[in-house]
């Protein structure tokens, strides 16, 4: 059953769900390698990165995307959330170039745009009335400061009160830091008084800086992701935290990533949804990629449930990896599929082929 709503309380305000946890788990006859793991989730201890080793080498994909199930199921039945949103990109321009992304154009490009706030407004509007989030990320125009946001946020929340802002990343909260002369912490409080509801999470890519260094130079640094996540969670802004995989990482790094994020979560609690995706190849920008196969998508988002006790919500993002993937995933821990996404750039340009909601109005 699809809910069109973003539910559920965060991990430890209502527990009821390891008690079912701990009964489901214990009605099925776990394989060996995996019974050990079976009874530290039903005490809701946090696996360990040699846990996680197990459940990305075990031999029996369906085995590992049954226990994520069994979890899932404990939190929240046989419901799939979703919302009903609209991406709007408002500049591809960035002083950045990371190797992996297909969206980005420096200033002078044919096809770089920056939309005017009038412009995002005028878009905003042909969506309005069948939304109720609008979710915003772009590149890290040179002359754009807190300034800018804050008027952009403060139109929408005046025009349409009813829709939430899930906007900007933590590197581009960093860029307005440093246009505006503020610390991160500024910058969030400012923009939530303006309008914004929640950070969107992504950008963090590989939590490792070894490897954060040959994908996306420049950008900022695991500690900082971090940080600016435990900033907005301090400040009253929730948000989601992400992963994408599939390019140079270990599965070692992988793992690390989301213990990081586990272990931030432990303290703020603000982490709302947890969204692994996979490296869409073009071999012009990355080629030492490689390429996840939809087995492994699947193992990911299990391991990715498994891994996440105290994170809510795990996301099937059907703009990375397709509906009919989003929704075998559904049997593999997840119980998000993001939205309606009545439009969307970032990941189309780097080779998603998922259908847009008005495609198939």
């Amino acid at each position: 059953m699809l809910a069109p709503v973003r539910p559920a309380p965060l991990a430890g305000e209502n527990d009821r769900w390891l008690d079912l946890l701990d009964a489901n788990l214990g009605s099925v006859n776990w394989s060996p390698a995996l019974a050990p793991l079976a009874k530290k989730l039903a005490n809701n201890v946090p696996l360990s990165l040699d846990d996680g080793m197990t459940l990305y080498r075990h031999p029996d994909l369906h085995e590992v995307g049954a226990l994520a199930h069994q979890v899932r199921k404990a939190r929240f039945g046989n419901q799939a959330f979703f919302n009903s949103n609209v991406h709007i990109n408002q500049t591809n321009i960035c002083v950045l170039a990371c190797r992996f992304c297909a969206f980005r154009r420096g200033p002078k490009a044919k096809d770089a745009y920056a939309m005017s706030i009038d412009e995002y407004m005028d878009d905003l509007a042909n969506y309005a009335h069948a939304i109720d989030e609008v979710h915003s990320v772009g590149g890290l125009h040179p002359d754009w400061g807190v300034e800018h946001y804050e008027e952009l946020f403060a139109r929408v929340a005046q025009t349409y009160p009813s829709i939430s802002i899930k906007a900007l990343t933590a590197v581009e909260i960093k860029h307005l830091g440093q246009r505006s002369s503020m610390t991160t912490r500024e910058v969030l409080t400012r923009l939530k008084a303006a309008g914004l509801t929640s950070l969107p999470g992504g950008g963090a890519e590989i939590l490792d800086d070894d490897v954060r260094a040959i994908i996306c130079n420049g950008k900022e640094s695991s500690a900082e992701y971090l940080q600016i996540h435990r900033e907005a969670h301090e400040v009253g802004l929730p948000s989601n935290c992400t992963m994408l995989f599939g390019t140079i990482e270990a599965l070692e790094q992988r793992l690390q990533h989301m213990i990081s994020l586990r272990d931030l979560n432990a303290s703020t609690k603000g982490f709302q949804c947890f969204v692994p995706y996979p490296f869409l190849p073009d071999d012009t920008r990355l080629p030492q990629a490689q390429l996840a196969t939809g087995t492994e998508i699947l193992r990911t988002i299990a391991v990715s449930r498994l891994m996440l006790n105290n994170i809510p919500h795990i996301k099937a993002y059907r703009m990375n990896i397709g509906d009919h993937l989003a929704e075998l995933a559904l049997q593999f821990g997840a119980d998000d599929i993001d939205g309606t996404v009545q439009k969307e750039s970032i990941m189309h340009l780097a080779g998603s082929s998922a259908p847009l909601d008005h495609d198939r109005a």
